[in-house]
């Protein structure tokens, strides 16, 4: 699906539908707009029930001043306006109040996006802008004179976030970006550990990371068995990201078929919307023509080269698990015996290892270890099935919340001892 090719009421109603049942804002909280080029600004109404917005009810504003639609615009409209002014360069406004973009806004911290690789060249530089009444000009002239500085995120005082972008969905990536490095420090903190970003000089080698070079191949048909592959995947990764363990830009699932080629998902694309014809077959190291495989489909070629009994490679970065990849702290998953079975002894390896040294990072991973943890990048799941490689993926996530929410009560993690990691292993053949 090409998002920009919606039209611009379409666009917000899209997003704001994504922006509420991911519980991001509320039934009437957060505003969106897009800049037509015509000068028109379209915006989300005021008071209107943001879990059942319609096309009909987002406003426009024309460059004259005069409001149509059959609602209000949304109060916050001036500020709306008053970036446009300052900054023709952007086309789309978004301002919403997340919990945990809230939370740093209430304690007046900006969230530390050099926790993971991506976050700072997706947000930017980020300020803050002094609190003011909502819907007042006073707040207007503050935000945009933040943005007349070129700062493309502002966060508010005591209120939410404010992003500018060339697009509403290059918006949405930024903010969604954002949300989720809050997010993931709050859990390192809750953890009682203290995250540790990125360097620069491992983001200067993150930034040397490349589309692997491969040649094309045409491919002529489809089988039975890739149909129904591409088919599940996409349900799989629909569901990865609605249960908030990928991103819109970020999470790599692949498929290994019965010929040894293997089917990925593609570079750049939105994972809510992927469909089986965007995702990339990889044959005898070839890609399909004309499409982006995954810039980690390298490494997910050396895994199956390495254990034949691996048919499913998923790369993710869900916020929970991604708070031990970012501190010290160790993941242990003798927790409870389902946790055991699926994940057993978790690693974690250093940042860099996953895209510099593809064949190292595979040999570490196999059906008998099939989850590791990379530092500030990554865990990576491997299965005998997609499913399979899916409830691990679930079950690590499920399991570090469970140790976040423990470590919140206060208490006293209690692992399940040797004798009883070796009645499950005898039980369940492991």
């Amino acid at each position: 699906m090409n998002f920009n090719m919606l039209h611009p009421a379409d666009q917000i109603v899209m997003i704001m539908n994504r922006l509420y049942y991911y519980g991001m804002t509320t039934t009437t909280g957060g505003n969106l707009s897009i800049c037509d080029s015509d000068g028109t600004v379209w915006i989300s109404p005021s008071g209107i029930d943001k879990g059942n917005l319609r096309r009909e009810d987002i406003m426009q504003i024309t460059k004259e001043g005069k409001i149509i639609g059959i609602h209000k615009p949304s109060v916050e409209y001036p500020f709306h306006l008053a970036i446009y002014k300052k900054r023709p360069d952007l086309r789309a406004v978004l301002h919403a109040h997340p919990p945990a973009l809230v939370a740093f806004s209430i304690v007046r911290e900006i969230p530390d996006t050099s926790l993971v690789p991506n976050a700072e060249l997706l947000c930017g530089k980020i300020s803050m802008a002094k609190y003011a009444l909502p819907g007042s000009s006073t707040l207007g002239d503050k935000i945009s004179a933040e943005f007349e500085r070129g700062i493309n995120t502002v966060m508010l005082e005591n209120h939410g976030v404010v992003i500018g972008a060339k697009d509403l969905f290059s918006a949405f990536m930024s903010f969604e970006t954002l949300d989720y490095c809050a997010r993931l420090q709050i859990n390192a903190r809750t953890l009682g550990r203290v995250p540790h970003g990125i360097s620069e000089k491992h983001m200067d080698v993150y930034r040397q990371k490349t589309m692997p070079k491969m040649d094309e191949f045409v491919q002529t048909e489809y089988t039975s068995e890739e149909r129904a592959i591409r088919r599940e995947m996409c349900d799989l990764i629909h569901r990865a990201y609605g249960n908030q363990l990928f991103t819109s830009d970020q999470g790599t699932f692949s498929c290994k078929l019965s010929d040894g080629s293997f089917i990925i998902t593609p570079y750049a694309k939105d994972r809510m919307y992927l469909e089986p014809e965007d995702l990339v077959h990889v044959k005898n190291g070839m890609r399909e023509i004309g499409k982006l495989p995954s810039r980690s489909a390298i490494l997910h070629q050396k895994i199956y080269e390495k254990d034949p009994d691996i048919k499913s490679v998923i790369i993710a970065h869900p916020p929970h698990i991604m708070a031990f990849a970012v501190t010290d702290a160790e993941f242990d998953a003798r927790l409870i015996p389902e946790s055991y079975i699926a994940l057993k002894h978790v690693r974690k390896y250093p940042f860099g290892l996953s895209f510099l040294q593809p064949d190292m990072m595979a040999s570490e991973i196999s059906i008998k270890n099939p989850v590791v943890i990379v530092e500030n990048d990554c865990i990576i799941a491997a299965g005998t099935s997609l499913l399979n490689a899916f409830d691990r993926l679930e079950v690590m996530e499920y399991s570090a919340k469970s140790l976040v929410e423990t470590a919140a009560i206060g208490g006293s993690v209690v692992k399940i001892n040797d004798e009883e990691v070796k009645e499950i292993e005898v039980a369940f053949n492991l």
